[in-house]
């Protein structure tokens, strides 16, 4: 489960990506994602990313957070064509269905609790 750190849930649905090979896949190749999903990336490191939208045919929402699991960007990602990066370095990534960011008023300096397996 994904909460703001004043106990809203955000995503009721969580999927982790910890794996190379899941960080590189991520939602490429498929058709959509419900609204209570969230994939949650988790690097070993602090490091600056930047993320693709290819064969990813729906808008997401992406949450940029540090070690301390504290959003530093958001952006939304248009479909097939979209691209961005993290501007500095940080542990997590967060995909989200489009709207998830104006939905949860999500902003940059919330914090964000979740397991990590």
């Amino acid at each position: 489960m994904l909460l703001k750190s004043n106990g809203d849930v955000i995503s009721s649905d969580v999927e982790y990506a910890k794996s190379m090979f899941k960080q590189a896949k991520g939602l490429m190749f498929r058709r959509s994602v419900p609204d209570s999903y969230a994939m949650v990336f988790i690097f070993s490191s602090l490091k600056k990313i930047s993320l693709h939208m290819l064969f990813v045919p729906f808008p997401l929402d992406v949450l940029f957070l540090n070690e301390d699991k504290r959003i530093v960007k958001t952006t939304t990602l248009r479909p097939w064509i979209g691209i961005t990066d993290s501007g500095e370095k940080i542990r997590y990534v967060i995909e989200l269905p489009s709207g998830a960011i104006a939905s949860n008023d999500l902003k940059v300096g919330d914090d964000l609790m979740f397991d990590e397996p």
